[in-house]
């Protein structure tokens, strides 16, 4: 089977559907079935810097698999499956438990635990099989046979595999308990008394560069000590602490705090520099788009974050014309890769293919700013913000018509470029698909919000000529803005001009970013919300892609009519910010309501997508079988519902501080400790339309 164009379409099934495992911390992630088990052949594996390091960890009782009885995640890098050996025949018991706990964290470690509830001493034989394939991840997301292998090499105590293409990649498994080590396999023949206890800790070190990787944990080490909870504890303690009266929500805030601490990823190549990967298991990497509205989210725990965000980007930030990668000066990059076969299917690991990261750059350096960051780091990065309005007229621009635009540069490239990637995401009221050029609704509202943006940040350094230009240019893009894409005689925005200039007029999520982003007039944006009220939008647990009353509609769709927390997020922060406008609010509390309740029918945690049927037909929410999770944008999508509801708008350069809450009743009382406004803190409590503010000092204006 052939590459596909980048990385199009949805994510590979992991084979179990629901039974699938996934632990993630930083670079490193594992897929494996519900008894801690690899199976080779499926897209399970333990992966590294997006390299699969093991395809095949099965461990065996007597030759036999254990029975799993249950998982439990302590945290999004550690996972403890618990089984029991099989009855022995006859008899409907078993005597012997099994626990294997594993850590995961620039390598794997399991610790294998054997309790004999027994009332006589038991014999058994335990087996783990160990190969690997060294396979890209892009091969095993798409399915792709891999060719090549591993050369397995019993070196005493050591089981070694080396990458059988000549590569530098490789990895060790080693054990305690005195395992014998051959070729694919480790054992131990062991007695384990009545009453008694057997353990071993097998540790997983990938080798990278022809050199091994030192992993984040020590032999022995308490789980507490290693490096993934010091790191987890350590983005706890410097985060804002959000609580709330409803205990769902207080839930699944500490979950998001979690995943987006182990989606974190701070770059050795760049001094530690922190930004945060879009998602397990088959994107963690930097993903413009992703990293950057996970950023803008995630501004209340840690502003820091998106500051290396877009350091980041701006030291990837395109130079030349490529086709073959798409890159085009002042582009912002799509995604980075670091898999063997990047350039095979990249041609190289960094690939520039989409429309909206880069006005999406501009808007999160000015908001940065807003929020306090450090003003010199904020004025280092004005050229790359520069460039990025650059090739918003220059490339973005193509036809000189004033929105911005995209198509492909080759068939290898994604299709479509908005955040709706999939090759059939963008399609009119029919069902058809969108002709390129397209030219999506909200991406122009994105660039009417960087226009803004960049202005107040010129404004801000005393540039108030370039200020009043940038005010005129995007007053002028809302303008005509309104005039190419609203549809009258439906009561929406187009979702997109296709290559002939014509409305592509499905109802789609698309438009309430456009409310996010302020590109809306008050006129349309009346009309527009209450369209988005409609059954055929609202779907109980959040607001469909695509209407049920479109041609193209399927609830069990990747973009067609299923549900993504993130979109459901923006399209209630677009309505409080048009909350003066009736409506707005009530439905902003339906759709939080609904998001709130599918995340307590998913453990407190949000899924990148699920199903987008009626609530009156499926409650709680069917899964969508592929969806990432953690996924970066879900977990930080309960952070920008707080910061809408409260109002909060920051602005450190000013010393104000502005709120206007709205909160759900269901909240009951919210609190945010140790909000960090530059170099001072704040409190924040709220319920209903009441906020209070304290701990700032006395030139402050609060309102």
């Amino acid at each position: 089977m052939p590459p596909e164009p980048f990385n199009a379409g949805e994510p590979a099934s992991t084979g179990d559907v629901g039974g699938t495992t996934t632990l993630v911390e930083g670079s490193t992630f594992c897929l494996s079935g519900s008894t801690g088990d690899i199976e080779p052949g499926t897209p399970h594996g333990l992966f590294f810097r997006d390299a699969r390091v093991l395809s095949r960890w099965q461990l065996r009782l007597d030759g036999r698999p254990p029975r799993a009885l249950s998982v439990s995640h302590p945290e999004a890098f550690a996972a403890r499956f618990v089984t029991r050996r099989p009855p022995a025949a006859g008899s409907a018991d078993s005597t012997l438990l099994l626990v294997r706990e594993r850590l995961v964290g620039d390598g794997m470690r399991e610790t294998i635990t054997v309790d004999n509830l027994g009332r006589e001493a038991t014999a058994v034989r335990l087996e783990l099989h160990v190969d690997t394939d060294f396979a890209d991840l892009f091969a095993v997301k798409e399915g792709r046979a891999v060719h090549g292998g591993s050369d397995a090499v019993a070196a005493g105590p050591e089981l070694l595999l080396h990458d059988r293409r000549g590569g530098s990649r490789g990895v060790s498994v080693t054990a305690t308990a005195e395992p014998v080590v051959v070729p694919g396999a480790l054992s131990w023949q062991v007695v384990v008394p009545a009453g008694g206890r057997w353990s071993t800790e097998v540790v997983v070190q990938p080798t990278a560069g022809g050199r091994a990787v030192r992993p984040q944990f020590d032999r022995g080490e308490r789980i507490e000590s290693t490096g993934p909870a010091r790191k987890i504890r350590a983005w706890r303690a410097a985060s804002t602490l959000v609580t709330a009266s409803d205990p769902v929500l207080t839930g699944v805030l500490r979950r998001t705090e979690g995943d987006l601490g182990a989606l974190l990823i701070h770059d050795p190549a760049r001094g530690g520099r922190p930004f945060v990967a879009a998602g397990a298991p088959w994107f963690m990497t930097l993903f413009g788009r992703d990293s950057l509205l996970t950023a803008w989210m995630a501004l209340p725990l840690d502003v820091g974050l998106a500051l290396g965000t877009l350091q980041t980007l701006a030291e990837t930030q395109g130079k030349v014309v490529d086709p073959l990668t798409e890159e085009e000066p002042g582009r912002v990059l799509h995604e980075l890769r670091l898999g063997p076969d990047s350039t095979t299917v990249l041609g190289g690991n960094h690939y520039y293919g989409t429309v909206d990261a880069t006005p999406l750059f501009v808007m999160l350096l000015a908001e940065c700013w807003r929020w306090g960051a450090d003003q010199d780091v904020v004025r280092s990065l004005l050229p790359a913000a520069d460039a990025a309005l650059a090739w918003v007229d220059r490339y973005g621009d193509r036809d000189g018509d004033g929105f911005v635009e995209y198509r492909r540069a080759t068939d290898r490239g994604l299709v479509n470029q908005g955040w709706k990637d999939s090759s059939d995401g963008v399609n009119d009221l029919s069902g058809r698909p969108a002709v390129p050029s397209i030219a999506l609704c909200e991406v122009q509202g994105y660039v009417y919000a960087a226009w803004l943006a960049r202005a107040e940040l010129a404004e801000g350094f005393g540039d108030e000529a370039t200020a009043a230009r940038l005010r005129e240019r995007a007053a002028d893009l809302r303008q005509r803005f309104a005039e190419a894409f609203w549809l009258p005689d439906r009561g929406w925005y187009a979702v997109a001009l296709d290559g002939h200039k014509q409305q592509v007029d499905a109802l789609t999520s698309n438009t309430a970013h456009c409310l996010w982003a302020g590109i809306a007039t008050d006129e349309h944006a009346a009309v527009l919300i209450r369209r988005l009220a409609e059954p055929d939008m609202d779907s109980g647990h959040g607001l469909r892609t695509l209407a049920s009353s479109m041609g193209a509609y399927n609830p069990m769709s990747y973009h067609n009519g299923s549900v993504w927390p993130h979109d459901t997020a923006i399209a209630v922060a677009g309505l409080l910010r048009y909350a003066h406008l009736p409506g707005a609010v009530d439905l902003a509390h339906r759709l939080a309501d609904g998001l709130l309740d599918a995340a307590a029918a998913f453990g407190g945690r949000l899924p990148e997508l699920f199903c987008g049927f009626s609530r009156d037909d499926f409650h709680p929410p069917v899964p969508y079988p592929t969806s990432c999770s953690p996924q970066a944008w879900a977990s930080a999508s309960p952070l920008l519902l707080v910061r809408a509801f409260l109002g909060l708008e920051p602005h450190v350069p000013r010393r104000t501080l502005s709120t206007r809450p709205n909160l759900p009743a269901r909240w009951g009382e919210l609190t945010l400790s140790e909000l960090k406004l530059g170099a001072e803190t704040a409190r924040i409590t709220a319920s209903g339309d009441q906020a209070a503010v304290s701990g700032l000092p006395g030139d402050w204006t609060t309102t």
